[in-house]
Parts: structure tokens; C-alpha cells; sequence
């Protein structure tokens, strides 16, 4: 891919996780102003997240406390929101070893055996923003049977199916971990052949 096309889509992954904070802070207030009288514990992390520039990369406290909210709520948009703020936050070589330090890596990865196709598919790219740094492989490896599964049975052409192949790319980038695609590789050929042009 192009550099233009790359810087493209990492303003458009910043504009999503800005988005995403503003979405959280509008939602977690609006529960606090609501009268009900009920509160999320993470209903102040979250908040605090919005502080300061949309601009600013998340710092290692905002960064644990979006975790700490991916992992507490069930609320289904909440869970894409964080997965994208720490997808897009994952883009960077600081936070990647930030949110391992963390233990966000299992956290994230918890997702992708989630029924929500959009949250499996965020949790994917989150993971493969993630996997870029060698020392994140190491953890995310264990999701590899799974993301190999997800990807033959999904679907052609589907947005989890894409974004399961990205991160098998980023996963065998180099020769540690592509032994574990070897009773995957005719199934993976076929879908590269029938796949559309994203796909392939």
C-alpha cells in the first residue's frame, strides 16, 4: 500500500477513536445527569478519557482504564467504541507495549469469540494494530486457531473475514509463528482465489 493511502487511514482510525471517547464521555455523563441515581464505576475513567486533545495519544491510566471498561460493560456499543479508541491507540509503538504491560492483549482478545460480528471485527483490528510489536505476537498466538477458524467459516469477503486475514498477515510477517497456519494454508488459498480484490 501507498504511504498516502496509509497516512489515510491512520487519520481516519484517529478521527473513529476521538469519536469513539467523545461517545463514551456523552454516554457515561448523560447516565450521571440521568436522575436514575446509578452509576458505573468506570463511568469516571471513562470521562477522563475525553480530557485534554482528541489529538493526544491516551496515556498508560487512560489506557488501563478503557480496558478496565472493555472488560466490565456488556453494553455492546460501548465494547466497539473501546475496542476502536485502543485499536487506533494500538497504532503506536508506545502504547503497543503500554496495553501488553497492561494485560489488555487477553482482554482484547476475549472479544473475538464475541456472537457480534462488529465487535469480533473490532477486536480483530485492535489485535492487529497490536501485533505489529514482536513481543505482542508472543501473547497474541493463541488466538491464531481461532482467528484461522473465523476466517474460513465467516462469510466471503466479510469485514470480520478481512480483518482476520490482516492480522495473519502481521502474524507471519516473520518465519516464529507461520508453522501455525500449515493445515490452514489450502483453505486460506481458496478463499484468496474466490475472494474480491479486498480479499486478495
Amino acid at each position: 500500500m501507498g504511504g498516502a493511502r496509509d497516512v489515510g487511514w491512520v487519520a481516519a482510525g484517529l478521527v473513529l477513536g476521538a469519536g469513539a471517547c467523545y461517545c463514551i464521555y456523552k454516554l457515561t455523563r448523560g447516565q450521571r445527569q440521568g436522575g436514575r441515581g446509578f452509576r458505573l464505576r468506570a463511568s469516571r475513567s471513562a470521562e477522563d478519557l475525553t480530557n485534554g486533545s482528541h489529538d493526544d495519544v491516551l496515556s498508560g491510566d487512560q489506557l488501563q482504564k478503557l480496558l478496565y471498561l472493555l472488560e466490565s460493560t456488556d453494553d455492546p456499543v460501548i465494547i466497539e467504541r473501546a475496542l476502536v479508541t485502543l485499536g487506533n491507540n494500538a497504532a503506536f509503538s508506545a502504547n503497543q507495549v503500554i496495553i501488553r504491560e497492561l494485560g489488555g492483549i487477553p482482554v482484547i482478545g476475549s472479544k473475538i469469540n464475541s456472537p457480534n460480528h462488529s465487535i469480533k471485527e473490532k477486536a480483530l483490528n485492535a489485535l492487529n494494530n497490536l501485533s505489529v510489536n514482536v513481543e505482542n505476537q508472543v501473547k497474541i498466538k493463541v488466538y491464531i486457531n481461532q482467528v484461522c477458524k473465523d476466517v474460513l467459516s465467516g462469510p466471503l469477503d466479510s469485514a470480520v473475514q478481512l480483518a482476520g486475514l490482516r492480522l495473519l498477515t502481521n502474524m507471519t510477517v516473520t518465519n516464529d509463528h507461520q508453522h501455525m497456519l500449515r493445515s490452514y494454508i489450502t483453505d486460506l488459498f481458496h478463499v484468496l482465489l474466490t475472494g474480491n480484490g479486498s480479499t486478495k
